[in-house]
């Protein structure tokens, strides 16, 4: 069976600095694409993400480097072309929340499933904030996952860095509909920015869709920025509810 080329320059040699043989693509963002490698000195699998020299600096590779937590996911180096920065992470076997809720695998999680992932998500956050490090694009795609279900979140620092984007483009931090207002507004992201993601993932998980997602990125930009919170499906139990209530809430405090 034949099998389809890689279409990224860098893949046409099929190693990387004669350390990895890279094999197919596993994930693309905004800012880069994510392949799946092999380590050819100890055969363990790796994710290398490819991300345009454009898009990072030094210091931001740096806060890559120095993360070390189990719900992160871990940094093993990385290699420069004259283009792209290929940052070498752990390769998480079981891919992202957002995969696994596809209807065509396991559709939307019961509340106790996802109160078991959405802790993981917050140790991992409380980790990044206290390094000061704020996430902007905590949502069910990257949020992966491991056999055990362990929960390591992905794109931790890149996202965190990279070089502000017009609102009105696909390229602001990935989609729209997990964004805090003040990250639309670009109005003094803070640590709370993440927390009103995390309740949008949580809106995810339940239902398979974050809110506002019948609306067209840019309609759904003004709802998130007019409206006081998202809306909360009716049929969540008095304890998640609140929890939303409370991560919405934060957010709110913060612009008043």
């Amino acid at each position: 069976m034949s099998r389809q080329a890689p279409s990224s320059h860098f893949l046409k040699s099929k190693t990387l600095d004669n350390k990895y043989m890279l094999g197919d693509e596993i994930g693309k963002g905004a800012y880069g694409r994510v392949y799946k490698g092999l380590d050819l000195e100890n055969g363990d699998f790796v994710a290398i993400k490819q991300v345009s020299l454009e898009n990072i600096a030094q210091e931001d590779l740096n806060i890559i480097m120095n993360l070390n937590h189990k719900n992160i996911v871990k940094y093993l180096g990385s290699s420069k072309t004259k283009t792209h920065l290929h940052i070498i992470l752990e390769y998480v076997e079981n891919g992202s929340l957002a995969n696994i809720i596809k209807p065509n695998k396991f559709g939307p999680f019961p509340e106790s499933l996802v109160a078991v992932y959405i802790a993981q998500v917050l140790e991992g956050l409380v980790y990044l904030h206290e390094q000061g490090v704020i996430h902007r694009d905590i949502k069910g795609a990257n949020i992966l996952t491991t056999k055990e279900g362990l929960v390591k979140l992905a794109d931790f620092g890149v996202a965190t860095k990279l070089t502000e984007a017009d609102v009105n483009t696909h390229s602001v931090v990935g989609t729209p509909y997990w964004m805090a207002p003040e990250v639309i507004e670009m109005s003094g992201v803070c640590a709370a920015s993440d927390i009103w993601s995390v309740g949008c993932t949580v809106i995810e998980l339940l239902t398979c869709v974050p809110p506002y997602y019948d609306l067209q990125p840019m309609p759904a930009l003004f709802r998130i920025v007019q409206d006081d919170n998202p809306p909360i499906p009716d049929s969540l139990s008095p304890d998640i509810t609140d929890f939303l209530r409370q991560c919405f809430k934060n957010v709110q405090l913060h612009k008043v």
